[in-house]
């Protein structure tokens, strides 16, 4: 291990010399990432440095903000056993910085995580000084592992995340990363099938513990939360009994799909509505322009007043606000999850399950793998593999009402494992060497 952690030191300097010309083209491009850019070095400004002079902070690591979500739910658990306890929060992303520094307290400072070369993290490590080193999801870096190992502090892996193709290349890479992980004090994974998943990498199996996921954690409690947006709806000229499609944190040309499928419905079910929620609110107006090029009828929520009532009934409500997306879930017959049938990765389908609404996504679902691969084995989500069959697999579900609530209820069935994940993964961090 110390052999290969050598090359990885000799080869990583290399390797950020040639990614330099990409780094200062995102910089030119995205001036946020010139925010702070010292941190990424283990640069740090006097207020930050008196900050850490006590030590004994408990450092959290979250790569961009689904994993700072994370994070600041695992956090604000910790702070409720132990009062006295602070954080260093630790993101890669400008996004997930910025998402973390709203939540800047006396006892939580966010920073930029250094880049894993052995002479950032070693400055950063005397710095911090941290009591423990917590890792959410997939964040594994060799040095800050290593070098956190031998000052003998503990460092934990949890919401572990291990994509299908992740396994594939570590298994490939065992004799690397069966040492790697196995100098995690523990690893809290998400499924029970995953403890055995990680000990075909090579960990021991002492060292893995079955958490469940702390993002589905409180999933089916925050769902019965939030704002009743049906009044907007009728307000529309949306009858109560009109079936509503909702496409959920929609991804480019996605939107236009769905359209395509909303007007192949409608023979069928002429009441038939779309509610269109991109995942970024600033391709509104890109979005408007492929619906109405469908001949559709499209109003913005932010054209809506109090006093909006349109003389036509539009065939889309395009959401161009942030926040809301949770609870229009509960307007929806049935969802579509984004990112899944145009582009790679998909959105998180859990919002609509816990809000009883059967869901349909496309084949590209791997960031939600393990979700996924349960609500397809309950029969509690539908998989498509295009658009014509997203327009077979929704007519399905329009038919059939009691075949949705069997749906929705298989799929609070496989939530409801996960609840009490994130006061079990307290307990395994709590079981650490002090």
């Amino acid at each position: 291990m110390r052999l290969i952690r050598f090359l990885y030191n000799l080869a990583y300097p290399l390797a950020l010399l040639l990614c330099l010309p990409w780094l200062i083209r995102r910089m030119i491009k995205r001036g946020k990432y010139r925010h702070k850019f010292g941190q990424r070095f283990a640069i740090y400004s006097p207020r930050v440095r008196v900050r850490f002079r006590e030590g004994g902070r408990t450092w959290v690591h979250a790569v961009s903000v689904g994993e700072v979500l994370i994070a600041m739910k695992l956090i604000q658990r910790l702070r409720e056993r132990e009062p006295d306890r602070a954080f260093v929060l630790s993101t890669t992303t400008s996004t997930g910085f910025a998402l973390a520094n709203e939540q800047r307290t006396d006892w939580l400072e966010p920073i930029y995580n250094p880049l894993d070369f052995f002479l950032f993290t070693r400055h950063a490590l005397n710095l911090i000084r941290p009591r423990q080193i917590i890792l959410v999801e997939a964040e594994v870096w060799p040095n800050l592992v290593a070098q956190a190992r031998a000052r003998r502090i503990p460092i934990a892996l949890v919401n572990a995340r291990l994509s299908p193709r992740s396994e594939s290349r570590f298994r490939a890479a065992r004799f690397v990363t069966g040492p790697l992980f196995n100098q995690l004090n523990v690893i809290c994974v998400q499924e029970p099938e995953d403890v055995a998943r990680w000990q075909g990498l090579g960990v021991d199996a002492r060292r893995i513990v079955r958490t469940g996921s702390i993002k589905f954690d409180d999933a089916l409690t925050t769902a019965r939360e939030g704002r009743d947006l049906r009044p907007i709806l009728s307000a529309l000229g949306v009858p109560a009994t009109a079936p509503v499609l909702l496409g959920a944190s929609t991804h480019a040309g996605e939107e236009a799909a769905l359209g395509r499928v909303l007007l192949a419905l409608r023979p069928e079910f002429p009441d038939l509505f779309l509610l269109s929620v991109p995942r970024h609110a600033e391709r509104a107006r890109a979005v408007r322009a492929d619906l109405e090029a469908l001949g559709l009828r499209v109003l913005a929520r932010s054209e809506i007043n109090a006093t909006t009532s349109p003389a036509t009934r539009p065939d889309v409500l395009l959401v161009d606000v942030t926040g809301e997306l949770r609870d229009w879930h509960h307007c929806a017959t049935v969802a579509f999850a984004g990112k899944s049938l145009l582009a790679r990765g998909g959105q998180n389908p859990a919002e609509a399950v816990a809000a009883g609404v059967p869901v349909v996504f496309g084949p590209n679902m791997q960031n939600f793998a393990i979700l996924v691969h349960g609500l397809l084995g309950a029969r509690a989500a539908l998989e498509v593999a295009d658009e014509a069959a997203l327009v077979t697999a929704l007519a399905r579900l329009l038919r059939d009402p009691d075949e949705r609530a069997v749906m929705a209820a298989r799929g609070q069935e496989i939530l409801s494992l996960h609840r009490g994940a994130t006061d079990r993964t307290i307990d395994a961090l709590a079981a650490l060497p002090a």
